[in-house]
């Protein structure tokens, strides 16, 4: 395995690749830009990279479905960190180019519901097509396939391009989050502000029988942060569902949803504790602290040994 070695979402100029600079190790390490998601995660799995930084979640658009989807059905993998980073776009032009003369655009397809407001108002005749990436498509209009490119303002002078209108955003604090993946291991020390990652797939579908994954979380007091279905290819109405919770797999109320799940799931995918790149602490009631869970286990021992 190549430990010095780090792939991103590519190709140069994506905001993947801002979000990977920003993390204190990047500066050590060889950054490789790949084609997709799939292929910056094979990368880890073949060991020719030790770790890959790609686009999990944003603020506007939800989930980004192919990450979850190769964390869910690939050969398994590990997040070890996220990284949050603000999102605005920048409209990226040759040099010399009017608005007026912009008819035809591009970008990744989750920037688009981020800018449609704005192109609606600013370019309401304008053609959009997705790219691969933001900075794809600013390569693409480098090319002269497109009039204008939404990616980061950052990744003009990489294309050779000009930004022609810059903080453009329909959402207010719009943020997406990326996570450092790498092959499974021993989880990071817990920090205690931590965040627990599993994909989940049910025994059996019957009525209430997603409520009875949540209660796993709700009865032991862990607050879970995101919940979403993806299908698994199984046929219709088939879904493994993707959750992320506050905590970390040593705190002793995440340790018992996880083995809670796994006797109710018909399987268990853990995907990793690590750091919350937000900082902030659980929510923990009083009950339901490791204390409360020592203390209970304590007790229980006493009545079983005539004590109680």
């Amino acid at each position: 395995m190549s430990a010095s070695r780090y792939t991103y979402l590519g190709p140069e100029g994506t905001f993947t690749e801002a979000a990977l600079r920003t993390l204190p190790e990047a500066a050590t390490r060889e950054l490789v830009p790949m084609v997709s998601v799939p292929a910056a995660l094979d990368a880890v799995r073949d060991g020719e990279a030790a770790a890959a930084l790609v686009p999990i979640e944003n603020s506007v658009e939800g989930g980004v479905t192919t990450t979850l989807d190769e964390l869910a059905a690939g050969r398994p993998l590990m997040i070890y960190r996220e990284v949050l980073l603000p999102i605005a776009f920048a409209l990226l032009v040759r040099p010399g180019t009017a608005l007026s003369e912009v008819k035809t655009v591009t970008g990744h397809p989750v920037a688009q519901p981020q800018v449609r407001k704005w192109l609606a108002a600013q370019l309401p005749e304008a053609v959009w097509e997705s790219a691969a990436s933001n900075a794809d498509g600013a390569r693409l209009v480098q090319e002269g396939r497109y009039d204008g490119a939404f990616a980061g303002e950052f990744a003009a002078a990489t294309y050779g391009l000009e930004p022609l209108v810059t903080d453009i955003h329909d959402a207010q604090n719009a943020a997406t989050r990326f996570v450092l993946v790498g092959r499974p291991a021993r989880p990071a020390a817990p920090t205690g502000s931590d965040k627990t990652s599993v994909v989940l797939w049910l025994a059996e579908d019957h009525p209430g029988a997603l409520l009875e994954l949540l209660q796993e979380y709700a009865v032991r007091g862990v607050s879970m942060m995101r919940i979403e279905s993806r299908p698994t290819g199984e046929g219709i109405g088939r879904y493994c569902f993707s959750v992320d919770c506050e905590g970390h797999v040593t705190d002793r109320r995440v340790s018992e949803v996880l083995m809670g799940l796994k006797r109710v799931c018909r399987e268990v995918r853990f995907l990793g504790s690590y750091p919350r790149a937000d900082e902030a602490p659980p929510s923990v009631r009083r009950q339901m602290t490791d204390a409360a869970f020592t203390e209970a286990s304590d007790w229980l021992a006493r009545c079983m040994d005539g004590r109680g």
